[in-house]
Order: structure tokens, then C-alpha cells, then sequence
């Protein structure tokens, strides 16, 4: 029986061990690689978008362009912070 309780003993220090660790570890922060995806994607898909958008249309226009630039930057801020978030 005391072998038991030794390895009961040992599992549960190597737990505790672990949870202390995961603890002081801190948050998970994705790489940042991913960050640059989840910010860039979004950019560059408006600027496309404005871009044809505004190759269908009569004369030099870029409004589609920037107005979806800024869009594409606004919905890339937000994709990084939900990603830092969690």
C-alpha cells in the first residue's frame, strides 16, 4: 500500500508542478507570424476590392480603394486584439 501512496504522491506533486508552471507561464501569445496575417489579410483584401471596385467606374476614382483601405485596417486592429485576447 505505500507504493501506492508514493505514486499518488509523486502524480499529484507533478500536477500541482505543472498548473504552477502553465500559471506563471502567462498567456499563450500566438507568433508572431500569425499576428502579421491576421492584421495584413484584411488590408490587403480592401485594397484589392476598392481597386476593382473602382476600375468599374467612370474616371479616376479612388474612393473605394481608401474607404476599404481603412476598413481593411480597422478589421485587422480588431482580428489582432481578439487573437490577443483569448
Amino acid at each position: 500500500m505505500s507504493n501506492r501512496k508514493q505514486l499518488k504522491d509523486k502524480i499529484e506533486n507533478q500536477i500541482k508542478r505543472i498548473k504552477k508552471a502553465e500559471h506563471d507561464q502567462g498567456p499563450n501569445l500566438p507568433s508572431i507570424g500569425t499576428l502579421g496575417l491576421v492584421m495584413i489579410l484584411p488590408i490587403i483584401a480592401g485594397v484589392y476590392l476598392g481597386h476593382w471596385l473602382d476600375d468599374r467606374l467612370e474616371g479616376y476614382s479612388t474612393h473605394w480603394t481608401l474607404s476599404l483601405l481603412f476598413a481593411g485596417i480597422v478589421i485587422g486592429v480588431f482580428n489582432v486584439y481578439f487573437l490577443i485576447k483569448d
